[in-house]
């Protein structure tokens, strides 16, 4: 099996030869944390494999995985690479005809469901899709008397696993061997916040020199724990929950669901940590909110350890020495308000935390390094196995994403655009040679993201190419650079600016429903529904003083003349989010129409 190390079963099985009985993860059922070893882990994908195998699963089949982060999920993922398949993961979010639309792409032979839920859909369109052989069940909740022949459960094809392996032990073995690092690993279609999703298409050579890569910079050890529930079909989930976990040994926790997750947070209180900027953003309001009711004292002794946190890490930032007066000042801080505040939040074992898959306000990580989160930005896309770039633990940059990942090369193009070299670049899109070439240029991958790289050789990202903003009067504006900072209010959730050709920049503005809710209780304004909540003056009040704060850091064009707040929440069913929370921009522009040109209305 030596000719296949740069593949995924190979890493796989001697992760398991050298950690056996220790805990691969671990999940929370009734109350209980079960732990799953390494053993059981590889035992259980082996026996998947076999059945895959045994029902005629060829190597470079595509099979389809559909459901929220949980052990059977990854263990299908494990079988299914280690029997020669491409792992496909589906957005559980997702409605029927966009789980057509994957299942019809990539011709998946098999569909490994969830539950009751996600097999619903697959009847909408099961007339449609005519090569898939079978769909696996792994929670029969409402299921138990089910009956139809295409339909098996996760049960009986372990069952069946089982007798293909007792008849043939090497069966799944022998067709790892026959895996090289140039097959394809996993596709992972993009979210698509232009048009319908593509499938990245990523080898075993990319995944795996990832799981390292990602390693080289930022150290992880097999001691580590990390907690599962950013979606997996998402290559930043998946290189924690699946590829570097395989490499690197260390312990996955499985969350109950995903309204639990902060009390899984402290439950776990994981050593590494990972969520998307908007689950950052959702920390940092908790803690301001909550001390607006502490006591006249507590925010007084809050406020001042922060001021000293903020100061010790601007200086870190720009890589200037600390005083040595500033820094007793920190630890007394620490000690007495960061510390108690970390247990809380479940971060007091946090060695490094990341934020990706959007950028994030510099403000969130300024806040959080103050008060001793080792909060750093990484920057990647999926067609480029998910990193580009990351800041080293201590060596983190305002306003940068770090400079590029070990063994990466990142050049700037004339326009401004950021092209990627390294061994982690994408095979292509599926089925699409059109966005390949588009997409892939001289071994060069093109991001469609405009940046700069700076005298450290630190990358700041200033936009996506196709969002830049050219006004009436000829200036570029970088929407999201105001976005991230009208983001930092506790009030807002989301904000969309608006300005292409226009006299003055504007904004859609979507309210963070809880926070404004319990201003609205705090301050006796009075509302039924969450559209009068929009629209009530003291509302919008409230929304322009936050407003007023950000343009007082603009620059005059920068600066948002008017914004409207958006009168319904945002919802991913509706396509006006993807499953990582990033706002479709143009989705967005269309539905609110009206209220944009209400803005711009003489």
């Amino acid at each position: 099996m030596n000719n296949n190390i740069g593949a995924v079963p190979a890493i796989f099985k001697s992760t398991v030869e050298k950690y056996g009985d220790r805990a691969a993860m671990r999940k929370k059922e009734f109350g209980l944390w079960h732990d799953i070893t390494w053993k059981d882990y590889y035992r259980l994908a082996s026996q998947v494999g076999a059945a895959l195998i045994s029902m005629g699963l060829e190597k470079g089949d595509c099979v389809s995985i559909i459901g929220d982060n949980c052990p059977e999920w990854v263990i299908a993922d494990m079988g299914i690479q280690c029997a020669g398949g491409v792992a496909v993961g589906v957005y559980s979010t997702n409605a029927w005809p966009q789980v057509e639309y994957v299942i019809q792409n990539s011709e998946s032979k098999f569909f490994f469901v969830e539950n009751e839920e996600q097999l619903d859909k697959w009847f909408q369109f099961r007339d449609n899709v005519p090569f898939l052989k079978k769909v696996i069940v792994w929670d029969l909740e409402g299921l138990r008397h089910f009956k139809d022949p295409m339909v098996i459960t996760f049960d009986e094809l372990l069952d069946s696993g089982k007798s293909a392996l007792e008849k043939n032990p090497a069966l799944v073995e022998e067709k790892a061997g026959e895996i090289t690092p140039e097959d394809l690993s996993v596709l992972i279609y993009t979210s698509g916040t232009t048009g319908p999703p593509k499938g990245a298409m990523l080898t075993h050579r990319n995944v795996t020199w990832m799981s390292h890569a990602i390693t080289s910079d930022n150290r992880i050890y097999d001691t580590d724990e990390v907690m599962s529930f950013l979606p997996l079909c998402h290559i930043f989930e998946r290189l924690f929950s699946v590829f570097a976990h395989i490499t690197h040994g260390y312990t996955v926790n499985f969350i109950e669901n995903l309204d639990t997750v902060t009390d899984n947070m402290r439950e776990i209180s994981p050593t590494v940590g990972y969520a998307v900027p908007r689950i950052w953003e959702k920390y940092l309001s908790t803690v301001y909110i909550k001390m607006s009711d502490a006591t006249w004292f507590k925010k007084m002794v809050f406020g001042l350890a922060l001021k000293i946190g903020k100061q010790r890490a601007s200086l870190m930032m720009s890589f200037k020495p600390v005083p040595l007066y500033l820094e007793g000042l920190y630890k007394l801080a620490y000690l007495s308000v960061f510390r108690k505040l970390k247990e809380r939040l479940g971060f007091d074992r946090l060695r490094v935390a990341y934020s990706g898959a959007a950028p994030i306000s510099p403000d969130v990580l300024l806040f959080f390094q103050s008060i001793g989160v080792n909060l750093i930005e990484g920057y990647g896309q999926t067609e480029g196995t998910g990193v580009t770039c990351v800041s080293r633990i201590g060596k983190v940059k305002l306003g940068t994403v770090g400079p590029p990942l070990t063994g990466t090369d990142v050049k700037i193009a004339d326009d401004g655009e950021i092209l990627v070299k390294a061994p982690s670049v994408f095979k292509g899109y599926y089925k699409n040679p059109e966005a390949t070439e588009e997409t892939l240029k001289d071994g060069w991958l093109c991001s469609g993201d405009v940046g700069e790289l700076d005298n450290d050789g630190y990358l700041k990202i200033t936009d996506r190419k196709k969002d830049i903003i050219v006004t009436a009067g000829g200036k570029n504006i970088t929407p999201q650079y105001i976005e991230n900072k009208l983001k930092f209010s506790p009030y807002i959730n989301d904000a969309i600016v608006i300005g292409d050709k226009r006299k003055f920049i504007s904004a859609l503005i979507a309210i963070d429903e809880d926070n404004v809710v319990k201003y609205a209780q705090d301050n006796k304004i009075q509302f039924s529904t969450y559209k009068d909540l929009t629209q009530s003056p003291e509302i919008i009040s409230l929304i322009q003083v936050e407003v007023d704060k950000v343009n007082e850091t603009l620059s005059r064009v920068e600066q948002v003349k008017k914004f409207k707040i958006i009168p319904k929440k945002l919802y991913e069913e509706d396509g006006e989010v993807t499953p990582t929370m990033k706002v479709k921009r143009k989705y967005v522009n269309e539905a609110f129409r009206d209220l944009i040109e209400a803005m711009y209305k003489k």
